[in-house]
């Protein structure tokens, strides 16, 4: 395989760039810093912006397949940056795949492309997008979700998308971090009842998922031109996973709770005071995100390209709490 990764020096990027490398596929990671490791695993890195469609173009030439895992992702309320990086660089992503007759695109999506508030147990791949949306990333998600399955038997391009749920592990850089930090300065409460069900992807499976999708690709295959939730098998209620990691930490559990209403009523004020670049501390997306139950059938994506899980939930957890004690 030559593949292409946008993205391939972030947090899952540069997982799916690890293992391409280990089983001796050429890389060219695109991201827009600099990234030393990347080399160092024989990776070829170019540093741009996926506005520059010319510069993609000539980066991606000679490559089969793109694996889209860039994006800009948060909770901040400014539409344009969203719309900028996920829509319009995916539109540039798919423009010179297109025009290089690149055969397979992988893109990393988010469940939260369907997420309308509710319960999601156990939820399959029919679930339909959101009606609504109460946060720009997630649109952006969708929209970009759609072109790019869309363009499935276009040219000689066949596509697929995968939504893993909550990516973490060793070297993680925003969601146990994030955690942890709160945690210590005592920021955290459990909104609702605290007995909602979560599904997490541990980074090592997410990126495996994206290589066995890609590497069973083509226009007449089952996953062609559709989109799969990727998660651990076994969910976890939220709340006693993160006083778990706490506990293993040393971090002292949360006790403070506070009901969706008035969760979701300080999020929404919160909204109107917040500046449209930075993140609130609470806005109606994350406590409705917080409140509820959002686990995933790994069947299809087992069936229709072979999805395997490498690490099991039990043993994801042990790594990333020993990679987080042997942090200085």
């Amino acid at each position: 395989m030559r593949a292409f990764v946008t993205g391939g020096g972030g947090f899952l990027g540069s997982a799916i760039v690890r293992l391409l490398r280990a089983r001796g596929d050429e890389v060219t990671s695109f991201s827009r810093g600099e990234y030393p490791q990347l080399a160092e695993l024989g990776a070829r890195h170019i540093r741009g912006d996926l506005s520059e469609l010319k510069l993609l173009v000539e980066s991606m030439r000679g490559h089969d397949t793109v694996f889209h895992v860039a994006a800009k992702a948060g909770i901040a309320l400014g539409r344009e940056p969203f719309w900028q990086a996920n829509v319009d660089g995916t539109r540039h992503v798919l423009a010179a795949a297109l025009e290089l007759g690149v055969e397979r695109l992988v893109f990393t999506s988010s469940p939260s492309v369907c997420f309308d508030g509710g319960d999601h147990v156990n939820a399959s791949n029919d679930l339909p997008y959101c009606a609504r949306f109460l946060a720009p990333y997630p649109e952006s998600k969708a929209a970009a979700e759609r072109m790019v399955l869309a363009a499935n038997g276009r040219s000689a391009l066949a596509t697929c998308a995968l939504r893993p749920h909550l990516v973490f592990g060793p070297g993680d850089p925003q969601l146990v971090p994030r955690l942890l930090e709160r945690g210590r300065a005592r920021q955290l409460a459990i909104v609702g009842k605290g007995r909602n069900e979560v599904s997490l992807t541990f980074v090592e499976n997410a990126a495996w998922a994206h290589l066995d999708a890609a590497d069973r690709l083509a226009k007449n295959t089952r996953h062609a031109g559709k989109a799969y939730f990727i998660a651990q098998r076994e969910p976890v209620v939220l709340w006693n996973w993160i006083h778990d990691l706490f506990g293993a930490l040393g971090i002292p559990p949360v006790t403070r709770r506070i009901p969706l209403p008035i969760a979701y009523a300080v999020g929404m004020w919160l909204e109107n005071l917040a500046k449209p670049e930075v993140e609130a501390r609470m806005t109606r997306f994350l406590a409705l995100q917080l409140s509820t139950s959002h686990s995933y059938d790994l069947g299809p994506a087992e069936r229709d390209f072979g999805y395997v899980e490498r690490v099991s939930m039990s043993d994801a957890t042990r790594l990333t709490i020993e990679s987080l004690r042997a942090q200085p």
